[in-house]
């Protein structure tokens, strides 16, 4: 079977363990980073000069910052200084949620929608969290049997010192809540593609599904992006997996069956009837018209 081609990410392609990974940035020169795994939570201490896009808002920042990253929230990072330095860590919300916790890392005031996910921090604090990140690194490479919940302990008690702190709240903002809205809606949209294996369907597949992780009811969604957009959310949708399904029909080998399952269809024939009253055709004709 053909690969799909990864885009380039600069996180290791092997987490250290299992829904985990942590290291120390090394000195950068003026370079944007583009943060695109799309399945881990992130928590950054960084020192130097930057601007970072999350979501709508944009924020720069000179001095010592943790960072808050939701995979569900689309967001990069411009680096302005020629030196920075600090640490990073991911997880998955599987790994975190083996503490036991049952609400959902989405609904943090450091993580969700909505939220505030930069905290300013003064010397003393950096020195403490410098501590706890340099912990993790040495529990990492460690052969302790517990480490997985040490380290757990260790991301619990980052967050609790942040949340101690006063949020940094100096963002630009879009002024219309529509705009603001729909376009977190339409980067999480392309967030989910391409999709790279089959392995990994898409996990939006629905507007409803895009309500419920940006915190919203259905029908406000749909009105914003129908205002902004002059199209309702599903169009959206619709379209963008059409899209997807067309590029894969024609740049792998995957049977039917396997896009199907891909692009979120519980069976074969859903997505036939699906793509056949968008396009006019169903897909095994389209391919072989590019043949």
């Amino acid at each position: 079977m053909a690969k799909i081609e990864r885009p380039v990410s600069e996180f290791n392609s092997e987490l250290k363990l299992k829904g985990f990974n942590v290291w120390q940035l090394e000195a950068d020169s003026h370079a944007t980073r583009i943060y695109n795994r799309k399945d881990f939570y992130k928590i950054c201490l960084t020192t130097g000069k930057s601007i970072i896009h999350y979501a709508d808002r944009s924020f720069e920042h000179e001095g010592t910052i943790l960072f808050f990253g939701n995979p569900h929230i689309p967001y990069s990072w411009e680096t302005l200084s020629t030196t920075y330095v600090g640490y990073t860590v991911l997880f998955s919300e599987d790994f975190f949620s083996s503490l036991g916790r049952s609400e959902s890392l989405q609904h943090s005031p450091l993580f969700k929608i909505g939220g505030t996910p930069i905290v300013s921090l003064d010397e003393k604090q950096r020195d403490l969290l410098n501590t706890m990140f340099l912990k993790m690194i040495e529990e990492q490479k460690s052969d302790y049997a517990y480490k997985d919940d040490l380290i757990r302990n260790y991301i619990n008690l980052i967050i609790h010192e942040a949340l101690k702190i006063q949020p940094s709240v100096s963002f630009d903002q879009h002024k219309n809540a529509a705009g603001r809205l729909t376009s977190v809606f339409l980067e999480l949209l392309e967030r989910q593609f391409p999709v790279e294996t089959i392995d990994r369907p898409l996990k939006f597949k629905t507007a409803q599904d895009y309500a419920l992780s940006l915190n919203v009811h259905a029908n406000y969604l749909n009105r914003a992006v129908k205002e902004i957009t002059g199209k309702p959310t599903t169009a959206h949708i619709t379209e963008r997996i059409v899209n997807e399904a067309k590029a894969l029909l024609q740049h792998t080998d995957w049977n039917v069956a396997d896009i199907a399952y891909a692009l979120g269809f519980e069976y074969p024939t859903y997505f036939n009837n699906f793509f056949k009253k968008v396009t006019g055709t169903n897909p095994t004709s389209f391919r072989e018209l590019l043949v």
